[in-house]
Order: C-alpha cells, then sequence, then structure tokens
C-alpha cells in the first residue's frame, strides 16, 4: 500500500501534526481521507464569523482544493460528515452542501457539537473520496 500525503500550500497550517488528506492505494482504486476542515483562511484568519452559509461554501472550496491536488474532484465523495455547533442553521448549511454534492450523493451525516477548534468557527466538515485509476 502506497500513502501520499496531501498539504496544499493555498491551506493554512497551524503546525501540528496532521495533514489537510491522505491518498491510499488500494487496488484499483485510490481512496482520499480529508481531515476536518474549518473556514479559516492562509493567514489562520476565520472566514464568514456567524454565518454559518459562507463558512459552508469556504469549507467546500477548501475540500475542492485538497480534492485537485490529490487528481479527484467533489464527484468523488462517498462519505461527508458536517459538524455544527448550532443544529438550527442546518438548513442553511445543507442548501449550500446540496449545490457541491448534488452529482455525487454521497452517504452523509450532520453532527451538533459543541464548538470547533476555533473560536468563530461553527462549521467543520471531513470526508472520504474515492475514484478508480486510470
Amino acid at each position: 500500500m502506497t500513502k501520499e500525503i496531501i498539504n496544499p500550500d493555498s491551506h493554512y497550517s497551524s503546525g501540528r501534526v496532521y495533514s489537510k488528506g491522505v491518498k491510499i492505494d488500494v487496488g484499483d482504486s485510490e481512496m482520499l481521507f480529508i481531515s476536518g476542515q474549518i473556514s479559516k483562511n492562509e493567514k489562520g484568519e476565520v472566514v464568514g464569523h456567524g454565518d454559518f452559509a459562507k463558512q459552508t461554501e469556504y469549507i467546500f472550496e477548501k475540500l475542492s482544493t485538497i480534492l485537485k491536488e490529490a487528481g479527484m474532484t467533489l464527484n468523488d465523495f462517498v462519505k461527508v460528515n458536517i459538524f455544527l455547533t448550532n443544529m438550527s442553521e442546518f438548513e442553511k448549511v445543507s442548501a449550500v452542501r446540496d449545490k457541491y454534492l448534488m452529482e455525487s450523493k454521497p452517504a452523509s451525516t450532520t453532527i451538533e457539537i459543541a464548538n470547533t477548534t476555533t473560536s468563530g468557527c461553527d462549521v467543520e466538515i471531513d470526508a472520504i473520496a474515492i475514484k478508480k485509476k486510470q
């Protein structure tokens, strides 16, 4: 099994020991495991403070960057987990989610949490993608 670390240069680095994504070879396909992403820009600043929809948009753009670096697209998602600090914002987040995942229709879970690792970031998304090798 081969493993490739995916850490786009355009993403904020906390200095912690983890990868934005890890791509592994699984026979005739490749799987990509993406760590939880929050709405922090490359400078470490919160994007969309208090705006769940804007944060979700920003996170899906970050996810797209990670996927692209791994040679994949949003259509390769098979599982998405969304963590919200306030479930009453679910409909706004779901509308953004649906826009990005209309074609892939991955298995999905939404969970309410107390906080993310950064104050002001109210949405966190992690995901798994799989793609046949070409």
